[in-house]
């Protein structure tokens, strides 16, 4: 862990990673992690983040109970960013989706659309 933690970049304390599906390449959700989310990601084998919006660390899915368990994780030829590969429980995205990128911009009409099914209902889950 220690040749990784030398390896990357934090920019105020914190690394983006892209979470993305081991199964299909989907990109699921983008995330930050600080070090002990990093850390805890490593010796769990789950996806752990930095909540920047709460101001705290958590584990991706813990009111859910939709998991994220690590299959691989890249750096970039930086070290500034991360792209890791999970096997996804459910779904990543908290608002019913499999994928937080469910909606397309649409130049032509100037619209922004649903291009994804939900995956479960929130109101259920939250």
């Amino acid at each position: 862990m220690d040749n990784l933690l030398k390896a990357l970049t934090f920019k105020d304390e914190l690394i983006p990673a892209v979470i993305i599906d081991a199964s299909d390449g989907q990109v699921l959700t983008l995330c930050y992690m600080n070090r002990e989310a990093l850390q805890r990601t490593l010796e769990t084998r789950l996806v752990h983040v930095f909540r920047r919006s709460k101001g705290r660390l958590m584990l991706k899915g813990e009111s859910s109970g939709h998991t994220q368990k690590v299959m691989d994780i890249r750096l970039d030829c930086a070290g500034n960013s991360l792209l890791v590969a999970v096997e996804q429980t459910v779904a990543a995205c908290h608002a019913g989706f499999k994928s937080c990128y469910y909606r397309r911009y649409d130049p032509a009409g100037d619209a922004v659309e649903e291009v994804e099914a939900r995956v479960f209902d929130p109101e259920d889950v939250y």
